[in-house]
């Protein structure tokens, strides 16, 4: 009896490490794939998940946090980590799986470190302070004449909804650590550049490059960032690329960036990061 258990017990979780080995490697060779072109070009990567589709909550499969690796669903953020991990990988001469992962672990946790959940660079304002620590990455915030917006950050949102978050409702320590980094994030203050500064003029042509990561300024109480993505020209016109809550999919948003910020009545502008 106890060994038709097992059998069954085995045969049961077959299909579930099948489908992962399937999806590592799936993982393992676009990346490959992509890294042997030998482009550099941030943008580039960005294009090549066009039309991938739209995941939320990828990072909360696992009850221990570990590096998870996902191409082929992605959300606005792991979108932005997997097109920087690739650029930064590949103009460094990397053309390995393994090395894509490493730096995709250095681009999402403090340091570059997995130390249990709060160890993941949650906030996306923490997340740009620790990137630029690192040396990964520079945050424009001049000419104020176009930055002329100022963002003080004030954040909370996590430590005041806990169940909203599996990690946090199975272990309760685990707020006590997030609401410390919070109350370090709070107060701080950047730059940014208004809803109202977007014009296609040639000082916005000379700031905002193909490629710099956009990071929509939130005005709902307790968040920084809304959303995320790329900045891409179109005949002259600045457009966002990014993966959409509302297309379902990566995409080139139909509608200028200053249009779509416009329609979105809790964002205010945006904040631009741009890899080094």
């Amino acid at each position: 009896m106890m060994n038709k258990l097992l059998v069954f017990i085995v045969l049961s979780l077959m299909p579930i490490c099948i489908n992962a080995a399937n999806d590592k490697e799936v993982d393992s060779i676009f990346v490959e794939r992509l890294l042997a072109s030998g482009h550099t070009d941030v943008l580039w990567f960005a294009k090549q998940f066009i039309g991938r589709p739209y995941v939320a909550h990828t990072l909360e499969i696992n009850r221990e946090e570990t590096l998870v690796v996902n191409t082929r669903e992605v959300d606005c953020t792991t979108f932005v980590e997997n097109v920087l991990a690739l650029t930064m990988c590949s103009r460094r001469g990397e053309r390995c799986f393994s090395d894509f992962k490493h730096q995709l672990m250095q681009l999402r946790y403090r340091k570059g470190v997995i130390n249990a959940y709060p160890s993941r660079l949650h906030y996306f304002s923490d997340w740009i302070i620790d990137n630029e620590s690192m040396g990964y990455v520079t945050e424009i915030q001049k000419p104020t004449s176009l930055f002329s917006g100022l963002q003080t950050v004030s954040v909370h949102w996590m430590s005041t909804h806990p169940g909203s978050y599996r990690a946090l409702r199975e272990n309760p320590d685990f707020s006590d650590v997030i609401k410390q980094q919070e109350q370090k994030l709070t107060g701080k203050q950047c730059r940014f550049i208004p809803t109202r500064n977007v014009v296609n003029n040639k000082l916005m042509r000379e700031i905002v490059h193909d490629g710099d990561v956009i990071a929509t300024v939130s005005t709902k109480n307790g968040l920084d960032i809304a959303h995320l993505g790329f900045a891409i020209w179109k005949n002259g016109v600045l457009c966002f690329l990014d993966a959409s809550s509302i297309h379902k999919k990566v995409v080139v948003e139909p509608t200028s960036l200053r249009q779509y910020l416009t329609k979105r009545k809790q964002v205010c502008g945006f904040r631009l990061i741009r890899l080094k």
